[in-house]
């Protein structure tokens, strides 16, 4: 998996509650995104520049973060983001500390792979899920998970269930649908021309 460099600087919790919403607005207002690292006994309360978050939030990719507060470095994953809910601006982000001999939950990417035959008789192949939720140690966890769809015939699915991968559990619904070939109104045309005839 990728890694990316996230800077950011430690900052102080206020006692009372009225004066920490003051200063995680005035946060906001000057570009800064509030953000906490969990995961490392006691919890790091720190401000990353908005900038500073854009390559690791708005892209499909999944990354190990080099999380550089106040110059001392700490692996971590970004667990949880808040957006605001009109303009779409980054209101808060959660981090979790990498410990390397336990496992850590990741939503990863998935790939379909190959030309399914239900697509080559006329069906369409949709992606329902884009991303698998996998707990494994952060070390085995793959950049996507590649889906083969070649034997994927006509009205059939890939659910969560079929699939494995080594040193990953997967914790969606065994039942939920990955992807599927569906039926479209041409496919439909040619099958029942074909049963017809």
């Amino acid at each position: 998996m990728k890694s990316i460099e996230v800077k950011g600087t430690a900052r102080t919790i206020a006692e009372r509650s009225s004066e920490q919403a003051r200063a995680l607005k005035a946060i906001r207002k000057n570009n800064g995104v509030p953000c906490v690292l969990y995961g490392a006994g006691e919890n790091i309360h720190f401000t990353v520049p908005a900038e500073g978050l854009r390559n690791l939030v708005y892209t499909p990719h999944i990354y190990i973060v080099d999380l550089i507060i106040d110059g001392k470095k700490i692996n971590a994953i970004m667990k949880d983001i808040q957006f605001h809910p009109v303009k779409d601006t980054i209101l808060h982000v959660d981090f979790y500390q990498i410990d390397e001999a336990k496992p850590i939950i990741m939503e990863v990417p998935v790939q379909m792979e190959g030309l399914a035959e239900g697509v080559k008789a006329g069906g369409k192949l949709t992606l329902q899920m884009r991303k698998l939720k996998v707990k494994a140690l952060y070390n085995v966890i793959p950049e996507k998970l590649v889906v083969n769809v070649a034997h994927l015939g006509l009205g059939k699915t890939v659910k969560v269930g079929e699939l494995s991968y080594e040193g990953l559990e997967l914790l969606n619904a065994k039942e939920a649908v990955v992807c599927a070939v569906k039926l479209t109104r041409a496919a439909r045309g040619a099958a029942a021309a074909a049963a017809n005839s």
